[in-house]
């Protein structure tokens, strides 16, 4: 039946092993999209609206008017007992759109219940943590490895649960974290040669770190090339971000600028000696790693190499504002750091290996689409938040946080609120490209694959890629810890 079909769906999801069945879910949700469906459960109809969304295919949030009140609310014997409809409701509410208040709705009301049944009620405690949870991230939100790795261990305790089901996914998830493992000594050794030979030691030495930002995006047995490649991108990006904010005078960050712009060996010259070493090896890394893919992905290598070099020039600019003490406007400091946020550059090198990814799929990527800019606004975002609690590197712009206090004359607390809006504002814009053409999906699904990953390093105001001790746990729970047999 329709119901059991989607508690199927749903767990094979959660539990991490979607990537083995991802033509049968499509086929499934699409059968289950053209069925008629009713049902007097909020639990069902939420779960019912949250996948169908989730997977591209449009469902009207009017299905939900059946649970309303007299006052037009949700009815109050839901809201008061039904902690598991509430919490679906919930998560499938942060799939709006633009236009859609009785959604926001929702999410308010849903989430006042939630929080007081955790504070009120006897509430079985796997089920507490799924509410904790999601009160924190919502589940559409969450990094689909990390939510696995705590799932697992609650599957079992789920009414219905599927023996053989879990069987596989502990053995999926085991397999794929050794498949991570391997990977990750193959990027440590790779930069540990680079770090010592550049000798850039002002710059973060973060390989695991590096790696788990690529692992939590592209975490799939199969994307061990994508996933190596971006992992190398994003430590490629530190070297040089730490040069232009920490270290470089003005007149090195143009000297470098205008070498990377070249690309080319003879440019070295330009260089002062300390980075003379880190160029080559720039140029020398984008060499190989073009020669690894097949002559159909090499033009993705190339606009991976533009992009990279579009964020030097970012990254220059920023400086230049920084070194005439320039502030600039709200709205133009956000034009320009939410394109020095690094998302375009990964959402274009996240391409490369996929064989799934068409050319005018991977055009979609690179154009900057309003998905891939919202995506970049929220990283910044949640980038400049965190960084108003650990101080500014020497070079670094001034933030959006500053800039909508210096523009508005409001308090930290006040633009941060401002802020925190207009990231729920950007995460409208990203579920909207869920619906576009059904051929960018994939790549849709990428985004926000990435941009869920934001939270991992910088939610709750922190910045754990400046800071890796705030992952320790993370870390322990995907590479150190498998999930017991």
């Amino acid at each position: 039946d329709i119901v059991g079909t989607m508690n199927l769906v749903d767990a094979i999801q959660h539990l991490g092993i979607e990537h083995l069945f991802k033509q049968e879910i499509d086929n499934t949700l699409r059968d289950i999209r053209t069925s008629e469906f009713t049902s007097s459960s909020l639990h069902e109809v939420a779960l019912w609206f949250r996948l169908l969304r989730e997977h591209g295919l449009w469902v009207s949030p009017d299905v939900f008017g059946k649970f309303d009140g007299d006052d037009a609310r949700l009815s109050s014997v839901i809201a008061d007992h039904d902690t598991r409809g509430l919490l679906s409701l919930y998560n499938a509410a942060h799939l709006l759109v633009h236009g859609e208040p009785e959604l926001e709705e929702a999410i308010s009301i849903a989430r006042h219940h939630l929080k007081s049944m955790t504070r009120d009620c006897d509430l079985n405690p796997v089920l507490a943590n799924q509410v904790n949870r999601a009160l924190n991230i919502a589940l559409p939100r969450t990094c689909k490895r990390l939510e696995t790795s705590l799932f697992i261990s609650e599957y079992e305790q789920e009414e219905g649960y599927s023996e053989i089901l879990l069987e596989l996914a502990k053995l999926d998830f085991n397999i794929v974290q050794n498949v991570h493992l391997m990977e990750l000594k193959s990027i440590s050794e790779w930069w540990r040669d680079l770090y010592t030979y550049v000798g850039l030691n002002y710059a973060r030495d973060r390989a695991v770190e590096g790696y788990l930002w690529s692992c939590l995006v592209f975490y799939e047995k199969d994307l061990s090339f994508t996933r190596t490649f971006v992992a190398k991108m994003i430590l490629l990006v530190t070297l040089m971000d730490d040069t232009f904010d920490s270290h470089a005078t003005i007149q090195e960050c143009r000297q470098l600028n205008s070498a990377i712009q070249r690309w080319d060996e003879s440019a070295v010259t330009l260089l002062p000696e300390y980075l003379k070493k880190f160029y080559r090896e720039l140029l020398r890394n984008f060499k190989v790693l073009q020669d690894q893919v097949t002559d159909n992905d090499k033009y993705r290598v190339t606009y991976t190499r533009k992009e990279f070099q579009k964020l030097s020039t970012y990254y220059l600019q920023e400086a230049e504002w920084s070194h005439q003490r320039h502030k600039p406007s709200f709205g133009d400091q956000i034009t320009l750091t939410a394109m020095s946020s690094v998302i375009p550059l990964l959402c274009v090198s996240g391409t490369v290996g996929m064989g799934y990814v068409t050319k005018e799929t991977f055009e979609w990527v690179a154009s900057r689409t309003t998905a891939i800019v919202a995506s970049a606004k929220i990283g910044r975002f949640m980038n400049d938040i965190a960084a108003m609690k650990r101080g500014k590197n020497k070079g670094d712009v001034a933030s959006s946080v500053e800039c909508y206090m210096n523009e508005h004359k409001v308090t930290m607390e006040v633009a941060i609120d401002k802020i925190d809006s207009l990231v729920e504002d950007e995460w409208r814009t990203l579920n909207q490209a869920h619906f576009e053409d059904h051929k960018l999906f994939p790549v849709v699904e990428q985004v926000v694959n990435l941009t869920a990953s934001m939270a991992s390093f910088y939610d709750e105001r922190k910045d754990a890629y400046t800071f890796p001790t705030l992952l320790q746990d993370t870390i322990e729970s995907l590479f150190v810890n498998p999930v017991p047999i």
